[in-house]
């Protein structure tokens, strides 16, 4: 046995220097799951027994998933993980993902890709990433999209809910809420790139089409998945339009939208319809400032993408998975938190 360096430990795990050393060197600012990760590669690099990091017989699956800050992303990891604990024959990697880009996603896709064996990714819908996808399969790598699928890949399976199911949903009840002939409204994207965002819009646009054809879509601006960004264009959306009836959030942002919302004294006025149950947006429900939102369930969705990856590695048939529910949330009926 010999002692890794961590510039090994680093490129293999594909986090920096500078979390490898803070985990050899137990100091805090490390989350759970990425220390579990770099000790056990630390201890392959160091010829050490795969039982040091965990059951010689476990399954090594790898995910690769944005930036935990998002709280949908956090909330999935926790799930996988605990799945990961209730199964047993199962070890789970998380590998984040800082920039969303698609040359960060098929840099690290290609790293895992020289000792992976099952993959699990939620990644934009991008000619770089379909272009690793489709090498990684050719090598017998079991591929499986979370949340958002990836186009013309011959990926294992796409896990999630029917997002322009979702998109439709949002549509419908915007039109309700607002039960007017003529209104404004205006979207907040996350990432256009990110297929499942383009089918919620396309949903969202259809319903309005059919169904609410008063109802304008006056202003729509793209964020990136980021809070800040999504805070400064809401606010300058509420400032051009005085008289805007509706907003709809298709990805993350909701904390900016509702500052927004809120400094400039219209969550009274203005409907906002939104993805993904949270403590935040619970508060936000709570208080009058969001009037619906649009969840999945992320424990079912980590114990499908698990089930089927197992199931892809070990050719055993994986029992039928029921479709993933789509439930709309309001002030009056917010679930229990577990």
């Amino acid at each position: 046995m010999r002692r890794p360096r961590l510039r090994e430990i680093s490129e293999k795990a594909g986090v920096s220097k500078a979390t490898v050393d803070r985990v050899i060197n137990n100091r805090s600012g490390v989350q759970e799951h990425t220390r579990r990760h770099v000790l056990s590669v630390a201890a392959e690099l160091a010829g050490e027994s795969p039982g040091h990091a965990a059951q010689a017989d476990a399954i090594a699956l790898d995910f690769v998933i944005p930036d935990s800050r998002n709280a949908f992303m956090s909330q999935l990891i926790a799930d996988l993980e605990a799945c990961a604990r209730r199964r047993k024959d199962v070890h789970v990697a998380i590998h984040h993902l800082s920039d969303i880009g698609a040359d960060g996603v098929a840099a690290m896709l290609d790293r895992l890709g020289e000792s992976s064996e099952a993959i699990g990714l939620i990644a934009l819908d991008h000619h770089r990433v379909r272009a690793t996808v489709r090498r990684l399969c050719e090598r017998g790598i079991s591929i499986a999209t979370i949340a958002s699928d990836i186009r013309n890949v011959p990926r294992t399976f796409y896990v999630g809910v029917d997002n322009r199911a979702a998109g439709r949903l949002a549509g419908h009840l915007t039109g309700r809420l607002l039960c007017k002939e003529k209104a404004k409204a205006a979207l907040i994207l996350g990432a256009r790139a990110y297929h499942g965002h383009e089918e919620r819009e396309m949903g969202f646009r259809s319903v309005l089409r059919e169904r609410f054809s008063g109802l304008a879509i006056v202003e729509e601006r793209e964020i990136h998945e980021n809070v800040d960004t999504a805070y400064r264009e809401t606010t300058a959306i509420l400032k051009a339009h005085p008289d805007l009836d509706a907003l709809y959030c298709i990805g993350a942002g909701q904390p900016g939208v509702a500052r927004a919302l809120t400094d400039s004294g219209r969550a009274d006025s203005v409907v906002f319809v939104a993805h993904g149950l949270s403590a935040d947006t619970r508060g936000y429900l709570m208080d009058g400032v969001m009037d619906a939102v649009i969840d999945e369930d992320t424990s079912v969705m980590a114990e499908q993408a698990i089930a089927s990856l197992v199931s892809a590695r070990t050719a055993m048939p994986a029992d039928r998975e029921a479709a993933i529910r789509i439930q709309a949330i309001f002030p009056e009926n917010i679930p229990v938190e577990p």
